[in-house]
């Protein structure tokens, strides 16, 4: 059996959006409020392998925080990049859906929230 995770914060239109989809399709779902707990450097790691993508293609490149520690400065190097969003949460998009089949770990982003439909069938 499936299980299924949502990082998201419930003040973003788009992680309301994803999660209601998700629920309209009776899919369980775990939330993780990710700015409250934010992941760690290992997960998020494991998030952009399920999600096919490289952590600097996770980032937020409209907050703050990513000018003010110059990430987008291509010499950072995927550790560095990760460690700033473990450490500044706000920087991680969202919202991420994650979908486990045993060992089979399979994500996508809910930008938009329709990208979960592939995901859930």
């Amino acid at each position: 059996m499936s299980q299924y995770f949502i990082y998201h914060t419930p003040r973003c239109s788009k992680s309301r959006q994803t999660l209601a989809l998700l629920q309209e399709n009776q899919i369980e779902t775990e939330q993780i409020l990710y700015l409250e707990n934010p992941p760690t450097v290992d997960t998020l790691s494991d998030l952009c392998e399920a999600l096919g993508i490289t952590p600097r293609q996770l980032l937020r490149k409209g907050e703050t925080e990513y000018r003010e520690l110059s990430l987008g400065n291509e010499t950072l190097g995927d550790t560095e990049v990760l460690k700033a969003m473990q450490q500044h949460p706000r920087l991680i998009e969202r919202p991420i859906v994650v979908r486990r089949d045993g060992k089979k770990v399979r994500a996508v982003l809910g930008r938009p929230p329709e990208n979960v439909i592939d995901l859930i069938k």
